[in-house]
């Protein structure tokens, strides 16, 4: 039976893009005012259910519905499995929360998907690689990160390869960057990556002919 907490994080996430939508097409015609003000009515329940089922500050939550509009679609997430001959994943910690993740990131507008994940390794722990293939289209729901969102998101995993050396970074964005075997792997950033995702990622390095997978 799903969590009655979690199915109503969901409704609200629903609602939350519906009131985007209909914001999106009402806002600046004076024929649809009334449409406009329900519509942020409706923002505003969304943005109370989701506090009344997070442990997140409203505000905060406020601040994530308000930092996209337009008609809403899911966020994209790129992230990069680099893998050496030893099968070890290249792993980094973070410095929001001080733990481990894969390199990656939200896909900025204008950015390729693969080159995206290629410019995150390098920023992120200074050594330059090449996309493989594409390892996963997963939604994060799905693949039960924590803590929820209050918006809906893709991940795009791609398996990377090494290209040369690593190069000397003076400002890397992370706190620390290593190698690690999945019997060996420090505490993961489970709002980003969990242990499932590296299985697969390690699955597709030893046989590159195993097909993409999506949720």
């Amino acid at each position: 039976m799903s969590d009655p907490s979690d199915l109503v994080r969901r409704a609200a996430v629903r609602v939350a893009a519906l009131a985007q939508d209909g914001l999106a097409y009402s806002v600046g015609d004076p024929a649809k005012d009334y449409d406009t003000a329900r519509y942020r009515e409706l923002s505003e329940l969304a943005a109370d259910l989701l506090a009344a089922v997070s442990t997140t500050p409203r505000e905060v939550l406020r601040a994530v519905l308000d930092a996209d509009s337009g008609y809403a679609t899911p966020k994209v997430d790129v992230r990069a499995g680099v893998v050496d001959e030893q099968e070890r994943l290249l792993l980094l910690r973070e410095r929001s929360d001080g733990l481990w993740s894969l390199p990656g990131g939200w896909a900025d507008p204008g950015d390729r998907p693969g080159e995206a994940a290629v410019r995150e390794v390098l920023e992120e722990t200074g050594y330059p690689v090449e996309v493989v293939k594409v390892v996963g289209v997963w939604e994060r729901d799905v693949r039960g990160k924590q803590p929820p969102m209050p918006v809906s998101v893709f991940h795009l995993y791609f398996l990377c390869r090494l290209t040369g050396e690593r190069v000397a970074h003076s400002e890397l964005e992370t706190l620390d960057v290593g190698w690690f075997g999945l019997e060996e792997l420090p505490e993961l950033s489970q709002r980003r990556i969990n242990r499932w995702e590296l299985e697969r990622l390690l699955a597709h390095h030893r046989d590159p002919t195993l097909p993409t997978e999506w949720d």
